[in-house]
Formats: C-alpha cells, sequence, structure tokens
C-alpha cells in the first residue's frame, strides 16, 4: 500500500469512528500520548487502561499511537527521549556508557557482562520514560486540539450537508 493511499484510508477510518468530539478528541490525545513513550510492547494495553475508565474512545487513541508511533518514527522518537531524558537525568545513560556495555559484551560475552546490563537497563529505562513523559505531554494536548477541531468541523459540515438537502415547501 502506498503512503498517500494508506494515509487516506486512515483519514476515512478516523472521521468515521462514532461518538462525541470531545471523547474521539481525548482518546486520541491519551493514544498521542501514550505513544510518545518508549513503552512499546504496551501501548494498546496502556490505552485501553487509560480510556476504559474515562469513557472515551479506545480506538481513537489506539488510531492515534499508530499514527505517532510507527516504524518511520521510532528512531528519532527514542532519540529524542533519550537526549530529554539525559537532560533531566544526566549522567544516567551517556553514549560512552552505551559504547562501553558493547565492548564488554564483545570482550567477555553476554553471560560475564549481565550484571552490567541489568544496570545500564535500568538507567535506560528511567531515562527513556522521563525524556518519553516530556515528550507525550505535549504531544497529547497538541492532539487534543487538532482532532477536536477536526469532528468539529466534519460534524459541521454534515449538519450543513443535511440542512442544504432538505426540500422546503
Amino acid at each position: 500500500m502506498s503512503l498517500p493511499r494508506t494515509i487516506r484510508y486512515y483519514t476515512l477510518r478516523f472521521k468515521r469512528l462514532q461518538g462525541s468530539s470531545r471523547s474521539l478528541a481525548l482518546g486520541a490525545a491519551i493514544g498521542a500520548a501514550v505513544g510518545a513513550t518508549p513503552t512499546l510492547p504496551l501501548h494498546n494495553v496502556l490505552i485501553l487502561g487509560f480510556t476504559l475508565p474515562l469513557r472515551v474512545n479506545p480506538i481513537a487513541g489506539i488510531i492515534a499511537a499508530n499514527i505517532v508511533s510507527n516504524p518511520l518514527t521510532f528512531a528519532p522518537q527514542y532519540f529524542l527521549a533519550w537526549k530529554i531524558g539525559n537532560f533531566f537525568l544526566p549522567g544516567r545513560l551517556t553514549w560512552e556508557k552505551i559504547g562501553g556495555i558493547f565492548g564488554l559484551i564483545k570482550e567477555k560475552g553476554i553471560l560475564d557482562s549481565l550484571e552490567v546490563i541489568r544496570q545500564i537497563g535500568m538507567d535506560a529505562m528511567l531515562v527513556m520514560l522521563a525524556g518519553g513523559m516530556v515528550l507525550a505531554i505535549p504531544t497529547g494536548i497538541i492532539t487534543y486540539i487538532l482532532v477536536y477541531r477536526f469532528f468539529a468541523t466534519v460534524r459541521q459540515k454534515r449538519r450543513e450537508k443535511h440542512l442544504l438537502n432538505r426540500k422546503v415547501s
């Protein structure tokens, strides 16, 4: 499937979602915010965990998360999360530490390096989650505003279309 066709498909699918503009926008905002965090295998579970108790549209959230977090955006998204997280938690996960881990694995093997990998793994998780949370907040807010306007416009056009199609006697 080509990129323009995929974009058209998701736009049409998004347009056809049922619910109030607020419910759809909040569901999409939650999905985009979760999609901006480096919690990839848990995105859908987290989205359902946040949207269902709030009674907002989970499908809008899942679609928004797939738009925000996809194979084209993984690398820049994770790089930004690392940079931002490193700003807030300096020295926990530097490029030198990452290079040192690879050197240690190369010299001693992965089994001998497991303790160092575990320690760096905890630091990496903290740094990435901190950076991801900072990325998630503006992503969610911007998504809420854009999606709310999108659905308000779609609903307004539908109302106008119904008014124009009426026959006046």
